[in-house]
């Protein structure tokens, strides 16, 4: 590739260190897999954003939505949901549990950062597990990807890998990225690290994300941080 632009520079780089689409295609191949993210429940930040009324049930835009956990709880709420993901196959699982659950969602197969979407029109964007597989270089245009389609006043909020978490969750810096050229499974982040991300965005809240058990009607593990930001 001869670099000639901004753009070219970032998918020289995407090529060096993103997992392709037929990654995520075999990983959600098997849907007997013992994925803890594979049971479809909502997660517990989630529900407790919306019972807590700091979220209305308006048009969201969920982010490496995989099989649609999460965007099948939030369509059940009220929600106008579109859905993005990568794989074809976790939008396939996605669209047979919206089928069965007899609701309408917008399932999209794409890049995140290739998407023709119209510019602030979302009240909510949320992100379950796709930000920690991004690396560093993309952090620049992910944060232009939610200031563009989310509406002023508008809330962004993720669950990411926690350093050292029990499922993933790297601790190497950014330089050692591009000299290894990995992410060691996912790149994992601490409180204060999100508070310099998003820091265009104001802070309403950085937690841990508290542990469910089989029991719950709610996801939750241990080693994962979340966070709410509004624009």
């Amino acid at each position: 590739m001869l670099v000639k632009s901004e753009q070219d520079l970032l998918k020289l780089l995407d090529t060096l260190l993103r997992e392709p689409q037929s990654f995520w295609d075999d990983f959600y191949q098997d849907k007997l897999k013992p994925i803890p993210f594979f049971i479809n429940k909502p997660d517990e930040n989630l529900v407790d954003y919306i019972e807590t009324g700091k979220i209305q049930p308006k048009k969201v835009l969920e982010l490496g939505c995989g099989a649609g956990r999460n965007a099948i709880y939030l369509a059940k709420q009220g929600f106008s949901v579109v859905g993005v993901d990568l794989s074809e196959n976790a939008l396939h699982w996605a669209n047979e549990r919206a089928e069965e659950a007899k609701l309408e969602i917008d399932f999209i197969h794409s890049d995140i950062f290739e998407l023709d979407l119209q510019e602030n029109n979302f009240d909510l964007i949320y992100d379950s597990g796709c930000f920690h597989h991004l690396a560093p270089h993309r952090r620049i245009t992910y944060l232009e990807l939610i200031h563009k389609f989310l509406k002023t006043d508008g809330y962004f909020a993720l669950c990411s890998f926690e350093v050292g978490g029990a499922y993933g969750g790297s601790d190497i810096s950014d330089e050692e990225v591009y000299k290894k050229r990995t992410l060691d499974g996912g790149l994992g982040y601490t409180e204060q690290q999100l508070k310099e991300v998003f820091q265009s965005l104001n802070e309403i809240e950085i937690r841990k994300m508290i542990p469910m058990s089989d029991q719950d009607n709610y996801f939750g593990l241990d080693g994962f941080i979340v966070g709410l930001f509004k624009k």
